[in-house]
């Protein structure tokens, strides 16, 4: 115990003082970020990690999502994946885990009582996991099985797509899952090698939020005091070099066409993240939105349309996203582009602004009801930004937006040279869409 004590003497601490986040840093560069949130019925421990589909080679790629997987497949404490899944489970507790393309992460959720065993139990699988070469020949086929189901999902396989497109073959246009070429030759040693290069104190936030014991710096220390010293290993710079509209059109035998039309924008760190924000919640964030009242309500073109702004560490999109019908696809994609040149030339006016502003203040307050909701909140932020916002500052940020700014964003990213059109339908030719990418 006087071990733990002492580490944690020479531990920084940095409380926020407008908000429940405390952070604090250990002596091995390990980051423990918490968020107390009183009368929940809950408790979260999430790790993430600086390691995803941006951190691979084209010859690794698919690796993170790979030992993601691999984590689950027994310790030497619990040896099978019953055992691992057995010991949450009798006291009701969720556990999951996630790749993306700039982190990983993993997840126990339990009730405050049991969070020694949620601590427990994710040191566990990321220390202590066996590797075993049999399980990885199993797990081929789980995985393989995993990216069949994501070809046969267009609604979900536009994205991948879309990105591809958008970036091209860097590791920010690669799958997360991989290839299959890939999954089928990846080894024991390769799974190693990664975990050795990426898996490391400076490289990792750990996040607790809900019901937070006074001890759990302590805690944390005894848990994790294994995890390898270092700082990772750094990824790729994102490279663009689009000059003019693009296009892809993917095969498929299909009802509906699933399209994904929109353009490159800002990084999280860019000035006008936040205007971007409001922009894509005024043309497609609410069902009050302009392209759901013009391609759903009006014109009947979509079941679904939508429109986000995605915001990585060193790149970012505004995009539009619809399932119309395959003879109505010209149409939804004019219908589209009508709305982005009309937020362009058309001074938006002050109702509309504050609508999309309360709506996205009340979705994030909404968004931090639960403790896994809110530990994922802090934990990215610390991982990505080093810095982590209060909902009141992002609040406080969006609000500062004008109509002056979100005229001259819309301005500056729907160009024609920014266009992408990605779409999976009975098409083969991307000739015929490309010349309808004009603004």
């Amino acid at each position: 115990m006087e071990k733990f004590s002492t580490t944690l003497r020479s531990a920084r601490t940095i409380i926020n003082k407008k908000s429940m986040f405390k952070k604090i840093t250990l002596p091995n560069g390990l980051r423990l970020v918490t968020a107390a949130m009183p009368g929940s019925q809950s408790t979260t421990v999430l790790v993430l990690f600086g390691a995803g589909s941006k951190y691979e080679t084209k010859t690794n790629n698919g690796i993170s999502h790979f030992l993601e997987h691999m984590f689950f497949k027994g310790t030497k404490k619990r040896p099978t994946t019953l055992a691992l899944s057995e010991f949450l489970d009798r006291v009701g507790g969720e556990y999951n885990a996630f790749t993306a393309q700039e982190m990983t992460g993993y997840y126990a959720k339990v009730a405050p009582e049991y969070v020694d065993m949620a601590l427990d139990w994710v040191s566990d699988i990321l220390l202590n996991s066996k590797f075993d070469a049999k399980e990885i020949a199993k797990e081929r086929g789980v995985i393989t099985e995993e990216y069949n189901m994501y070809l046969d999902n267009p609604a979900r396989y536009v994205g991948d797509l879309w990105e591809q497109l958008l970036y091209g073959d860097q590791p920010a246009g690669w799958q997360i899952i991989g290839t299959k070429d890939n999954i089928a030759k990846m080894a024991r040693q390769n799974f190693l090698d990664y975990f050795s290069a990426h898996y490391q104190t400076k490289n990792a936030v750990i996040c607790l939020a809900g019901k937070v014991d006074k001890d759990i710096e302590k805690k944390v220390v005894k848990y994790f005091s294994g995890l390898k010293r270092g700082e990772g290993r750094p990824k790729l710079a994102v490279r663009e070099t689009q000059k003019n509209p693009a296009a892809f059109a993917h095969y498929k035998t299909t009802d509906q066409t699933h399209l994904r039309l929109g353009v490159r924008a800002y990084d999280m760190f860019h000035k006008d993240r936040y205007a971007l924000m409001v922009l894509s919640a005024i043309l497609g964030g609410m069902m009050s939105s302009r392209l759901w009242i013009s391609v759903r309500e009006k014109k009947g073109l979509a079941y679904y349309v939508r429109c986000a702004a995605e915001n990585y560490t060193d790149s970012g999109f505004l995009v539009t996203q619809a399932g119309v019908a395959n003879n109505k696809v010209a149409e939804a994609i004019a219908a589209i582009l009508v709305e982005y040149r009309k937020i362009c030339e058309q001074k938006i006016n002050a109702a509309e602004i504050n609508k999309a502003k309360e709506w996205l203040q009340g979705s994030l307050r909404l968004g931090l009801e639960t403790s896994d909701e809110m530990a994922s909140w802090i934990g990215v932020q610390e991982l990505l930004r080093k810095e982590i916002l209060t909902p009141e500052q992002i609040f406080s940020k969006i609000k500062a937006v004008s109509a002056q700014d979100l005229q001259r964003v819309a301005r500056d990213i729907f160009q024609p040279a920014k266009l992408n059109l990605a779409l999976i339908g009975p098409f083969k030719e991307k000739e015929r869409f490309e010349k309808l990418l004009c603004i």
